[in-house]
């Protein structure tokens, strides 16, 4: 457990800091790099369009990441517990509460969860995210989600511009597909002999990061938005809990609500969700 509460606070930490190098690097590096372009018009040169586009995707994976910590998943009151102890009696369904704790409540309604790094019950929890220091559930399952989506477009707008910046910097083309691979050996080789300044060496390295924490961002996304249509979550696919049985329209509009589109544009409460402040039945 105290190896877990450390991780709590180092990964959003981590996150943090990776966030303010990505963020000094292209305003500072990348962006200024693409000003000396002579053949772009100063209206809509790619500088501009490409700092336009960074800030956008940056405002909306922090936004959401703020909704993530700041909503946390719904605290269930001693009423919805009593009625969710009655539903499970006449149903006959085992109980699925937390073991053991200080002051811990037993008894919740059918796909709760109480976490003791948080010490709250939750209804609709999914997992516990070290990266927000929080868990999700109901309350911030879309923001999670949107965050996901947009941490990974940012890492890959990250991505092509730190590779074209190298690439004008050491005149190295990209054109084959492996030289990315290749490129982190031959210029640890260039750094370590005095060829690569570390300034260059550090953006090679924050190319790999990117790569790498913008797939996992976009593979976590994907895994659960089939959760989401299947009607699951994490936590009720690790205890063989059964999906729901209702369409998957119904599943999405639980949890994105009905202005989804402009949820894309820009973090907002998960305003119009069915699953605000819904029981589970």
């Amino acid at each position: 457990m105290l190896v877990l509460r450390f991780l709590n606070v180092v990964a959003p930490v981590y996150f943090l800091c990776i966030s303010l190098v990505t963020f000094a690097l292209q305003l500072f590096l990348f962006i200024p790099s693409m000003f000396q372009d002579p053949s772009a018009t100063p209206l809509f040169s790619s500088a501009l369009l490409h700092g336009a586009l960074f800030l956008f995707l940056s405002a909306n994976a922090l936004g959401n990441y703020i909704l993530v910590i700041r909503n946390t998943p719904e605290d269930l009151s001693k009423e919805d517990l009593n009625l969710g102890t009655a539903a499970r009696e006449a149903e006959g369904v085992a109980r699925d509460g937390p073991e053991g704790g200080s002051g811990s409540p037993r008894l919740a309604l059918p796909s709760t969860h109480f976490c003791r790094l948080c010490a709250r019950l939750t209804q609709r929890h999914d997992h516990h995210c070290f990266f927000t220091g929080n868990c999700i559930g109901s309350r911030n399952m879309r923001n999670f989600i949107m965050f996901c989506l947009y941490t990974s477009l940012a890492c890959l707008d990250s991505l092509v511009a730190g590779v074209s910046y190298i690439s004008a910097v050491l005149s190295t083309s990209f054109a084959n597909p492996l030289a990315f691979l290749t490129l982190l050996p031959h210029s640890i080789s260039q750094f370590f002999s005095g060829a690569l300044l570390s300034s260059e060496m550090f953006v090679i390295l924050m190319l790999y990061l990117w790569l790498g924490i913008g797939l996992a961002c976009a593979g976590f996304c994907c895994h659960q938005m089939l959760l989401i249509l299947r009607g699951q979550t994490r936590h009720q696919v690790r205890k063989g809990m059964a999906a729901r049985a209702q369409p998957w329209k119904k599943n999405l509009e639980e949890v994105f609500g009905k202005r989804w589109l402009l949820g894309l544009l820009i973090p907002m409460l998960n305003v119009g969700s069915g699953c605000h402040g819904q029981k589970e039945k």
